[in-house]
C-alpha cells in the first residue's frame, strides 16, 4: 500500500538520538551512529519525531510500504521495556548509558598535600569566552589562530586538556548532542571568512553524537572554501585517546 512514512537523510543525521526518544512506537534506532528506520510496519507516519531533529534530516514522504501494525509495535516495546536495564537510556545513544569509571590510585595520589599543591598546573587559557555561541567572530584573538575547536566533554575526561591540546590554541569548545549544530556551522563559517585561521584541532568524544562537531567544522570550510590543516582526536569516556587523524 502507499502511505505516508518517514524517510532519514544520512548524510544529514548527526547521531544525537533525539529521534529515537520522540519515536514512541520504537521505529527508530540508532545504527552505527544514525538513525534508521527499522520497520515499516513500526512508523504509523505520525512524525512526532520531526521537530526533534536538528539537522533536518528526518522528512515525511509518501511510498510504497508496509500497514502499520499496532500488534506488532506493542510487542516490540514490551521486549525493549523487558531489556532496558541491559541497554543504554530510551535516546539510543551510548553517551548516554551511565558507568563508573574505576581507576588505581597513581604516584600523585600518595604524595604529601604540599608536594601535590607545588605541582599545581598553570592554566594554558588564551582567551574568553570559550564557549561557541558567546565568541565574537571578530575579536582580534581570532586573526592568525590555530584553533582547538573541542565538545565541552573532552576537557573533563583527559586529564592533560590543558598541557596536550590547549597549550598554544585559541579554545572554542561545544556540545553537538545539546546545541544548534546548524548554528555552530554558521558561527564557524563567519569565524573563517572573517579571520586568517591557520589551523583547526578538532577534540571530541567516542560516543556518536559528538560526531556533529566534526560535521559542523568540515561544513564551514566549505562555505567559506577556506581549508586550513586539519586535525582530529577522539577520545574515550575513559579518558584514553582511541583515535587521531
Amino acid at each position: 500500500m502507499k502511505r505516508k512514512i518517514i524517510n532519514i537523510n544520512q548524510e544529514k543525521c548527526n547521531g544525537c538520538g533525539l529521534c529515537v526518544t520522540a519515536c514512541h512506537e520504537g521505529a527508530i534506532e540508532m545504527v552505527n551512529g544514525k538513525a534508521q528506520l527499522v520497520s515499516d510496519e513500526y512508523c504509523d507516519g505520525l512524525g512526532d519525531c520531526l521537530p526533534e531533529c536538528p539537522t533536518g534530516a528526518i522528512t515525511m514522504i509518501e511510498r510504497e510500504a508496509a500497514a502499520y501494525d499496532d500488534d506488532a509495535v506493542k510487542k516490540r516495546m514490551a521486549e525493549r521495556k523487558k531489556a532496558k536495564e541491559d541497554k543504554p537510556m530510551p535516546c539510543g545513544c551510548p553517551g548516554t548509558a551511565a558507568k563508573v569509571i574505576e581507576r588505581k590510585s597513581t604516584a600523585t595520589d600518595k604524595k604529601a598535600p604540599e608536594k601535590v599543591a607545588s605541582e599545581h598546573m598553570s592554566s594554558e587559557l588564551r582567551q574568553w569566552p570559550v564557549q561557541l555561541n558567546l565568541i565574537n567572530t571578530k575579536a582580534s584573538y581570532l586573526d592568525g589562530a590555530d584553533l582547538l575547536i573541542a565538545a565541552d566533554c573532552t576537557a573533563y575526561a583527559y586529564a592533560n586538556f590543558h598541557r596536550d591540546f590547549i597549550k598554544g590554541h585559541i579554545t572554542i569548545i561545544g556540545c553537538p548532542k545539546l546545541d544548534d549544530n546548524k548554528y555552530y556551522e554558521e558561527k564557524l563559517t563567519e569565524i573563517l571568512n572573517e579571520n586568517d585561521i591557520k589551523s583547526i584541532k578538532v577534540v571530541r568524544m567516542s560516543v556518536p553524537c559528538c560526531g556533529g562537531i566534526v560535521q559542523s567544522v568540515k561544513n564551514a570550510m566549505l562555505k567559506s572554501s577556506k581549508i586550513v590543516p586539519y586535525s582530529e582526536i577522539i577520545v574515550s569516556p575513559e579518558g584514553e585517546i582511541v583515535s587521531k587523524k
